[in-house]
């Protein structure tokens, strides 16, 4: 598909081109996105963007941004010529009239209209990275529920392998007591075991298909749209250090923008008070006729008197004390990204290093222990509650293991969202 390219004016325009776009871009999507099947497997990061360009949230935002965009042409324009018929004199007796036809303009003398272009510019970039912060949001949303639907399906994968175990341990007790060296009690225990399983399988069924109408919610797909196989697979590498992190969350959080925004629009707004100071020219002219002169023309020039300082004072005040209160907010929030990022980056170290131990090092021992046990209570050389001790603690760990996998996924898509990382893992 070929792109002509836009020429814009100013920074204005092209702000308002940018959001037109994107929200042509986004509504198209969402439409799309409903009808058509999801990526197979489908990857975290196809997930985050189908989020990003489906929900309405989004869409909305854009466009209160695209409104936003336009204030700063309204809000800066000089006010509307008006225009005055008159009669100037009629005399009762008739015989003629003196009448004109004057147009008149209000001029600022001051620089008014430019800090009101500041100010609004400065509004719009402020909504604009509100729609950031809204679209970062709801990609956080679609990885948590995507990673929750990852943790109920591999779960149900660990229980079918659990009720192969647990249909050895049955055939295992089976055949000692066909043998006449095991229990029937233990035929009862292995076989307690597996309908455990079983009710366990039948639960995370129900469980898989509410995970599936949360993705397909935070996706703005009908909840009953299949959703494919998932790709989980998961960076196990150290976090970068924070200092690191912070630095990347000052630049790229849109709170960081928006608060940024709101100081220069509170610092335009002190402009616009003290403009306030600089009178209003106004000008009037225009056609004219009087019955003893005739035609002419009439030119008139009048001047506003800002008599009412206290009131301007008070406005200057009060716009000086709004850029502090700005000014303090964007200094709280740089402290708690700050700490956000850290404590998000430290969480993402702790799942790591639960999800290594168990993949690594927990996991493959108790894999090792149930088989040599399974092997010893086979031989009568042990009870069946030490085998069930062992499978069990197998079944813990993988359960465990699946758990510490989507806490790390979890993990990862917190700490983008901390230092404000778009369509990432």
């Amino acid at each position: 598909m070929d792109v002509m390219p836009l020429y814009v004016r100013d920074s204005t325009s092209a702000l308002r081109v940018a959001l037109g776009l994107s929200i042509v871009l986004g509504s198209t999507t969402s439409r799309g996105d409903d009808h058509m099947p999801l990526p197979s497997p489908l990857r975290v990061s196809d997930v985050l963007r189908i989020a990003k360009l489906s929900r309405t949230e989004v869409v909305a935002a854009r466009a209160r941004a695209g409104a936003a965009a336009q204030r700063p042409a309204i809000v800066s324009a000089l006010e509307d010529p008006q225009v005055f018929p008159t009669i100037d004199h009629l005399p009762f007796r008739g015989g003629g009239a003196d009448i004109s036809l004057t147009i008149q303009q209000s001029f600022p003398l001051s620089r008014i209209r430019g800090h009101r272009r500041r100010a609004a510019e400065a509004d719009a970039r402020g909504e604009l990275a509100q729609a950031d912060r809204i679209a970062l949001d709801v990609e956080l949303d679609a990885a948590a529920a995507f990673w929750m639907l990852f943790e109920t399906r591999a779960a149900s994968t660990v229980v079918d392998e659990q009720r192969l175990l647990a249909t050895q341990m049955e055939g295992a007790a089976m055949a000692r007591y066909s043998a006449t060296t095991g229990t029937q009690a233990d035929v009862l225990r292995a076989q307690l075991e597996n309908a455990r399983l079983e009710a366990e399988r039948r639960a995370l069924i129900a469980e898989a298909r509410a995970g599936e109408a949360m993705l397909n919610t935070t996706l703005a797909r009908p909840i009953d749209a299949p959703i494919p196989e998932l790709d989980a697979t998961i960076s196990d590498t150290e976090p970068p250090l924070a200092a690191q992190l912070a630095g990347s969350a000052v630049d790229s959080r849109p709170e960081l923008r928006v608060g940024r925004a709101e100081v220069a629009r509170t610092n335009a707004e002190v402009s616009v008070m003290q403009s306030m100071y600089t009178p209003m020219a106004m000008v009037r002219t225009g056609p004219s006729y009087t019955m003893s002169d005739g035609a002419g023309w009439m030119v008139m020039i009048g001047l506003s008197i800002p008599l009412w300082r206290g009131k301007l004072h008070a406005g200057v005040a009060e716009a000086r004390s709004m850029v502090d209160e700005a000014n303090a907010d964007l200094i709280t929030m740089r402290r708690m990204i700050s700490g956000e990022t850290a404590a998000a980056r430290e969480r993402v170290a702790a799942a790591r290093e639960r999800y290594l131990a168990l993949r690594d090092s927990i996991v493959p021992k108790a894999k090792a222990t149930i088989t040599a046990t399974l092997t010893a209570y086979t031989a009568s050389q042990l009870p069946l509650v030490a085998t069930i001790e062992a499978a069990q603690a197998l079944w813990s760990a993988q359960r465990e293991l699946v758990m510490a996998h989507a806490a790390l996924g979890l993990a990862w898509a917190r700490l983008n969202r901390a230092i404000g990382k778009e369509g990432t893992r």
